[in-house]
C-alpha cells in the first residue's frame, strides 16, 4: 500500500500536484498512524513520525510525491456567545477547566456537541446553539510548530 509520510500546510502546497482530497473530521485529522481512503478513491496508509493536527488545506504527500488535500469535515458543535466579551471569556474559562478541546473566535466559542456542558452553559448565561460546521479548535500550548515544512 502506498504511504504518506509528510504533511505540507496549506501555504506550501502546490495545487498541481494534488491527486485527490480526503474529507476529516477533529478526530481523523489528528493521528499519526492509519489506513485511510480519499473522497475520490485513493487509499493510502498515513505513517508520520509522530501524530500531528492536519488542518483544512494541508496536504499529505504520497512516496509518488503526489499530493491528497485535506479537508475539514462539518460537524455537530455548540456555538457559545454572550452579548458581553468579558463573560466570553469566563465560559472561555470554564471550558478550559474541563480540558475540552476548543475553537475561540473573537465572537464565539465552539466544542463539541456535549448535553452536559450545554446545560452548564446555559445555566452560566451563555447563548447556546447546536451547528454544523468544520472544527478547529486550538492547539495546546506545548505543541511548537516553527514554521518549518514537514515535507
Amino acid at each position: 500500500m502506498i504511504r504518506a509520510t509528510s504533511i505540507i500546510r496549506k501555504e506550501n502546497v502546490d495545487a498541481d500536484r494534488i491527486v485527490d482530497v480526503i474529507t476529516l473530521d477533529h478526530g481523523d485529522r489528528h493521528r499519526r498512524r492509519i489506513v485511510l481512503n480519499a473522497d475520490g478513491g485513493t487509499g493510502f496508509l498515513l505513517d508520520l513520525d509522530r501524530a500531528d493536527v492536519l488542518e483544512d488545506g494541508d496536504a499529505l504527500c504520497l512516496e509518488t510525491g503526489w499530493l491528497v488535500e485535506v479537508k475539514a469535515a462539518p460537524e455537530r458543535l455548540v456555538e457559545i456567545k454572550t452579548s458581553d466579551p468579558l463573560e466570553l471569556l469566563n465560559l472561555a474559562w470554564h471550558i478550559g477547566n474541563r480540558h475540552v478541546p476548543a475553537e475561540i473566535t473573537r465572537y464565539a466559542i465552539y466544542i463539541g456537541y456535549d448535553h452536559v456542558l450545554v446545560d452548564m452553559l446555559r445555566g452560566l448565561g451563555a447563548l447556546v446553539d447546536v451547528v454544523e460546521r468544520p472544527f478547529r479548535p486550538l492547539r495546546g500550548a506545548y505543541h511548537h510548530d516553527h514554521g518549518h515544512d514537514h515535507e
